[in-house]
């Protein structure tokens, strides 16, 4: 089903995977269940999985920067991982300036860095 997300605990983390065709009402409700998800428990970080993502827009741009600010306002660093190039230079194109990301290759490497923190 296009849109749906998860959002699953691995470690000390939830990892978020993003689908294509997410809505305004179904990013509300993401935006909801991770902020309960990371205060309910000991969470150190969110992994926003993007690999489903082939193309991005300003909404798209804006639901990784919210998420992301959310997760930092409770503590919690954010990842990115499953970017494609396309992806990386349209979010550049358009002039997304997302610093409170970081990007990592994959969720091992992303896991790797949170241990690290």
């Amino acid at each position: 089903m296009a849109g749906v997300t998860s959002i699953n605990l691995v470690e000390h983390a939830l990892l978020v995977s993003i689908q294509d065709d997410i809505t305004d009402t179904e990013i509300l409700e993401l935006q909801d269940r991770l902020s309960n998800k990371i205060s309910e428990n000991r969470i150190d970080g969110v992994i926003l999985d993007i690999s489903a993502l082939e193309i991005v827009d300003t909404f798209v741009g804006r639901v990784i920067a919210q998420l992301a600010g959310i997760s930092r306002l409770l503590a919690a660093d954010t990842y990115v991982v499953g970017m494609r190039p396309t992806v990386a230079v349209t979010l550049v194109e358009l002039g997304m300036y997302l610093p409170e990301i970081r990007t990592a290759l994959s969720l091992t490497h992303a896991l790797t860095q949170l241990r690290r923190l």
